[in-house]
């Protein structure tokens, strides 16, 4: 190499190779490229490809990527890396596996545990949206902008099951003639993982190291994220890139302020909660609130069955907590078990809770209003004055809930408007991605500067932010690559 590093340019599928090394390594972003969702990155490596992430897209308008051809054919590829158990990282699996890909799915178990949940729901909902969608249209006479059909259903997610192999953090898989892939705790949802992966040939060796959704530090019930010192190109996401966050702590006290100003008022505790990781962290404060009598003993309602399942995977893996969680698991004190706490799974059980006197706390998904139970309490609930919707995650653009923290004084929930009177409170303490500050703290452990760093997973103005920071104060080659940009890594 005489001294020169090789740089990676931006280009549209097409492969450029440093003449001085035998490698071809090719990075195609497929999705969560300048926005949040729909995490999907496709690394070639000679004749192998390998897929890290396969998630589906939740902002509204970016949704139809879902339903064009997927850009590599499927059976072409030889293995996916999955990082976490979100929809927005796993939830394209079954359309991936129905148009062919049938190789192995590296990811931790709890990770597979959880998968296998969050599939299985978001397939039924889509069954039910489209069926509701379907006889709403008829009625009114219209065209909807999607197909008004699941992407797919729980048969397709059912196929997608015997493909999962569970992999222990810090043990290495060799996925194809030198390439071999590494998990480490990455401290976002229990079974989260970073993916390192590194290709050899010869004595030449090159590493790619993505992130994931990178946690914060200090979080209840999960242990923090690994530091790592080196990597020839890394891909961060940027989620929140831009801002600063509230610590946990100053966002534990805001959520009791909530509540009990609620109560006061007379109203309900609404809070649109995602089924992993936030609705087991809520727990785990509202435990803390009751023991310590820092708010009245209400009524706790998770209407969920899936994070009434999730939660139930997080029992079965102990050897995944940190020592707080552990040490209140020992000495009986699990956030999963309370009195007044109760996990609502059938449909007649939430219409009910609609009907109980005085202040109750709901949590119920989906975490951005874009599906599921919520709705109907957000119905219930949000013209309601002494009411309050409590949001305590990332609202993406285009999605129910970011109307409603935007101030939006009406919002369209199944199909008929509604006037927005309820106490609209937002905290960002809760969030499981680490923010910019803590962003670049993780990246100042490495020792030598990455060949590139590429940011993703942040809308645009998020991306670029941190590029920026990255640039001004560690002096690095940084790019925020657009959907189906293509990289040479070689």
């Amino acid at each position: 190499m005489q001294g020169r590093l090789c740089h990676p340019q931006r280009v549209r599928f097409s492969a450029i190779i440093c003449p001085a090394l035998n490698m071809d390594i090719k990075l195609t972003f497929l999705g969560a490229a300048q926005n949040v969702t729909g995490s999907r990155y496709l690394v070639e490596v000679n004749n192998t490809r390998v897929l890290v992430d396969c998630g589906m897209h939740q902002e509204r308008h970016l949704r139809s990527r879902d339903w064009e051809p997927f850009p590599v054919s499927p059976r072409n590829i030889d293995a996916v890396l999955l990082t976490h158990a979100h929809i927005d990282h796993c939830g394209y699996l079954p359309k991936l596996v129905r148009e062919g890909f049938h190789r192995r799915i590296y990811c931790t178990r709890a990770t597979a545990d959880i998968a296998r949940i969050a599939l299985l729901d978001a397939a039924q909902m889509q069954v039910e949206d489209a069926s509701f969608k379907r006889r709403r249209h008829e009625r009114e006479r219209r065209k909807a902008r999607f197909p008004e059909l699941p992407l797919y259903t729980p048969e397709d997610v059912k196929a997608v099951f015997p493909l999962f192999s569970p992999v222990r953090y810090k043990s290495t898989v060799e996925i194809g003639n030198h390439l071999e892939a590494t998990l480490y705790e990455a401290g976002h949802v229990l079974g989260s993982a970073m993916v390192l992966l590194k290709v050899r040939q010869g004595h030449q060796e090159r590493s790619v190291l993505f992130s994931g959704d990178l946690g914060r530090k200090d979080k209840p019930i999960v242990r923090d994220p690994t530091v790592l010192h080196r990597a020839d190109y890394i891909v961060i996401e940027s989620t929140y890139g831009d801002r600063t966050l509230d610590p946990p702590a100053t966002a534990a006290a805001q959520l009791a302020r909530v509540i009990n100003d609620t109560a006061r008022a007379g109203g309900n505790v609404v809070i649109p909660a995602f089924a992993i990781e936030r609705s087991q962290e809520l727990l785990y404060y509202l435990n803390d609130f009751l023991n310590k009598d820092l708010i009245p003993h209400l009524l706790v309602f998770v209407d969920s069955p899936m994070a009434a399942e999730v939660t139930g995977v997080f029992t079965r893996h102990p050897e995944l907590y940190d020592e707080e969680m552990n040490g209140l698991v020992e000495n009986g004190k699990s956030p999963f078990e309370f009195p007044g706490l109760h996990l609502v799974k059938t449909t007649g059980d939430s219409k009910a809770i609609n009907h109980i006197k005085g202040t109750v706390i709901i949590m119920a998904g989906s975490g951005m209003c874009t599906g599921g139970r919520i709705k109907h309490h957000l119905v219930t609930n949000i013209s309601r004055a002494e009411s309050t919707i409590l949001f305590t995650g990332y609202q993406a653009v285009g999605t129910l809930g970011r109307q409603i923290v935007d101030g939006a004084p009406r919002v369209r929930i199944l199909g008929q408007e509604y006037p927005v009177k309820a106490r609209i409170a937002r905290t960002s303490g809760f969030s499981a991605h680490a923010d910019s500050g803590e962003l670049l703290q993780w990246l100042s452990a490495f020792q030598d500067p990455p060949r590139q760093l590429m940011v993703t997973h942040g809308e645009a103005a998020a991306a670029e932010h941190l590029a920026a920071m990255v640039r001004e104060k560690m002096g690095w080659q940084v790019t925020a690559p657009a959907y189906l940009d293509s990289m040479s890594l070689s």
